[in-house]
């Protein structure tokens, strides 16, 4: 059953077109991932969606009594209300419903005598009863537990970011609804929760729709993948891992694609040079259709910048920590610890929420002092800090300027210089959004243009705390190749299990209680390691990881051997009379192909049999195209 569908939607800010013409169905039981580069439009489309967000152009049709929840990457909040009060904030009856009896029940702890009250919540119960509404209340407190919130009458104005952010989660995931809308939902999470995530939507039979940068959550949640590139929407049955090979098959396709017009248009540009003296009824239909190649608007990769990196020279001893300990009031967070971090090291932190990873990060950077213990930094050090606070950010200035304010130039390790323009290229900023002041980007984009900022300093050890947050895929995957490239030491705080198993030969455990674990490997294989010991874990989840080299086989035409004899073979005179009419038929059907492609939404399967059906065409019309050269070069010799 269609839930809601989108046709021909367009938005645009001013000049920046986020949406054009888009169009798609989301049906009843899927579960959409939507991807794309920070700034490209995704929270506005799913704002769209929920209907909280005016579009320019298009038209949206819902089911009747369609239910939508959505959770916006910055909810709002009532300080003053409790936690258990600030989760039923939702518009719905039963919503509404709750709100009034927790109300009343607060009311009745401040006056048990109040014969008014005790009625009304008579009522109430009998309510709650009609509405099986005790089943949500207790599901909001087992999703508020699981989320990490126990305390249900802490005042909402009292918690961290992080607790406020997964109060709205819980708020969004225990309203009844037909599509759930989530905005980034695992940012600020361990992986234990994320885990429970994980499960819970799963289990969950409506639809959802969802922006996200774990690629794990993505692959084990996810049904359908959305990914908005260019103002453009293309749609992938299947997981992410699914989305990556048909999306190498697309972009190996439009390569292909450029290539055959390139050539079309060499051949076309010959025929033209030549004085298109074949036919003459032919000649204008010919030109036209070389103006029409010209002209064509071809889909582009996103190219990422290939620099080979360079930093500060890292000497031997990098740093040590020798004994350390820090406790915060009656909660310990580190307890008598040493570690040696060595050049080329790649450390991953990792534990639950609140348990003394950042600290630890504070005190390598020496932005706090350990109770005990010392610290020794090697004096060739440089240390990039990559902290999830990014407040003293200027946002009068543009994008370039705050990078220039690092360094103008970067060294890379064959001593080259490399513009900050052209580093930010790598990071995915075209030169139109450098000169774009900041004030202007998306939260994703400044958080970017900070870790840019950061790496434009040339650190030899590269400092992150969550690095992954607020950060799309691409991106993370340019960070994911920086470090892999980066001559220095890279200390990593991270909650992203595909992060830390592609860059990380070290694990770093906080246990609690100031206990930390130390494990040479990836993320994955420290899991597998408890496993083996048979210790179970919150976050042991064996990942399997598929991925496919397609190796695409081309097919060159051989072109025809030229006819020494100065005339028409039989077969080559029936040819020459009727191959422009055979190319006309092809160009007619091959244009019918692209209307129906254009026609054909966002459905990839048949959007796939209709381009397999273009290049078919195409290739048919090419190998006519070198025929019909052929035929008429030896007319023309024929004739002299």
């Amino acid at each position: 059953m269609n839930l809601i569908s989108l046709e021909n939607i367009s938005k645009s800010y001013g000049e920046k077109v986020l949406l054009k013409d888009i169009s798609v169905i989301i049906n009843e039981g899927e579960k959409i991932g939507l991807i794309g580069i920070n700034g490209t439009g995704k929270s506005t489309l799913l704002k769209v969606i929920a209907g909280i967000e005016n579009y320019d152009d298009g038209k949206i049709t819902k089911a009747s009594k369609l239910r939508i929840e959505y959770l916006s990457q910055n909810a709002e909040f009532d300080d003053d209300a409790k936690v258990i009060e600030q989760i039923f904030k939702g518009n719905s009856p039963i919503m509404k419903l709750l709100r009034d009896y927790e109300n009343t029940i607060e009311k009745l702890e401040n006056n048990s005598e109040d014969n008014r009250l005790q009625k009304k919540l008579l009522e109430l119960n009998e309510k709650m009863d009609a509405a099986n509404a005790w089943e949500i209340e207790s599901q909001a407190k087992i999703v508020l537990t699981q989320l990490g919130i126990r305390n249900f009458d802490a005042k909402v104005g009292t918690l961290s970011g992080g607790q406020r952010k997964r109060i709205a989660l819980a708020g969004a995931l225990i309203s009844p609804c037909d599509l759930l809308i989530l905005d980034e939902p695992t940012n600020h999470m361990d992986n234990e929760t994320v885990k429970w995530l994980e499960e819970y939507l799963n289990s969950r039979k409506g639809a959802l729709i969802m922006i996200t940068h774990d690629r794990y959550f993505l692959d084990r949640v996810t049904n359908r993948m959305l990914e908005l590139n260019n103002g453009k929407l293309y749609s992938y049955t299947g997981n992410y891992s699914v989305f990556l090979e048909a999306k190498a098959e697309r972009e190996a396709f439009n390569e292909a694609a450029e290539n055959k017009r390139q050539n079309l248009l060499r051949r076309e540009l010959a025929w033209i040079k030549r004085g298109a003296k074949a036919r003459s009824t032919k000649q204008k239909a010919r030109i036209d259709r070389f103006n029409e190649l010209a002209s064509q608007e071809i889909e582009k990769r996103n190219e990422k910048v290939e620099i080979s990196v360079g930093s500060t020279r890292l000497g031997k001893k990098v740093i040590n920590l020798n004994n350390i300990c820090k406790r915060f009031e009656d909660k310990k967070l580190i307890d008598d610890f040493n570690f040696i971090f060595k050049k080329e090291d790649r450390i991953g932190i990792i534990g639950a929420n609140g348990i003394g990873k950042s600290t630890l990060l504070n005190i390598i950077n020496d932005k706090i002092k350990p109770d005990s213990g010392t610290i020794e930094i090697g004096e060739t050090v440089k240390i990039g800090y990559f902290s999830q606070e990014y407040k003293n950010i200027d946002e009068s200035m543009r994008a370039i300027e705050y990078v220039k304010e690092g360094a103008e130039f970067i060294k890379t390790e064959d001593g080259t210089s490399i513009s900050a323009s052209r580093m930010m290229e790598r990071f995915l900023f075209t030169p139109e959004i450098q000169w774009t002041h900041i004030s202007r980007l998306s939260g994703g984009e400044k958080r970017r243009l900070y870790l840019l900022r950061v790496l434009m300093e040339a650190p030899n050890v590269l400092i992150l705390d969550e690095p992954t947050n607020d950060l799309d895929i691409e991106t993370l995957n340019v960070l994911e190749e920086y470090i892999e490239q980066f001559n220095g030491t890279v200390i990593a705080v991270s909650h992203d299990r595909y992060f830390l198993d592609k860059t990380a030969n070290e694990i770093i455990s906080f246990k609690g209680n100031g206990v930390i674990e130390k494990f040479t490997g990836n993320y994955s294989e420290y899991m597998e390691f408890l496993q083996k010991q048979g210790i179970e874990d919150e976050h042991s989840d064996k990942v399997s990881k598929n991925s496919k080299n397609d190796n695409k086989n081309t097919k060159n035409s051989e072109k025809p051997k030229s006819n020494k004899s100065l005339k028409f073979s039989y077969k080559e005179k029936l040819e020459y009379e009727q191959i422009d009419g055979w190319i006309e038929e092809t160009e007619i059907e091959l244009e019918e192909v692209k209307e129906k492609i254009n026609s054909a939404g966002c459905d990839y399967t048949i959007l796939q049999e209709l381009l397999e059906k273009q290049k078919e065409l195409e290739d048919k019309l090419d190998n006519l195209m070198e025929r019909w050269t052929y035929l008429n070069e030896l007319a023309e010799k024929i004739n002299m």
